[in-house]
């Protein structure tokens, strides 16, 4: 019995060590970039996009599909890269374990 109590106590730290790195992901950022820096994508580290910033001279009517594509290039660039941040940050805490629903 001893051993399940032990148990229990480590997964209730390991669920709080885990709330702490997800309200420290939510303050961090990474960007991703397309179009040769022209549309840069910010995105915090639990996934929310933060910020798009288009360079002015990419924006020409005549060329709306090109803006299109760099602008969803960087957002799932900065997505992925936000991904990866979280997946890296949440193998620290729980050693490299897959817990579903422990994610949030």
């Amino acid at each position: 019995m001893t051993n399940l109590r032990h148990l229990m106590k480590q997964a209730a730290n390991m669920q709080q060590n885990m709330v702490r790195v997800q309200e420290q992901l939510a303050q961090q950022t990474v960007e991703f970039s397309s179009g040769g820096g022209m549309v840069t994508a910010t995105a915090s580290g639990d996934g929310s996009l933060r910020a798009i910033r288009i360079d002015p001279r990419v924006i020409d009517p005549a060329e709306k599909e090109m803006l299109e594509d760099m602008v969803l290039a960087a957002v799932d660039g900065a997505l992925k890269k936000s991904r990866e941040l979280m997946a890296r940050e949440m193998a620290a805490v729980t050693g490299g374990l897959n817990l579903p629903g422990m994610l949030g």
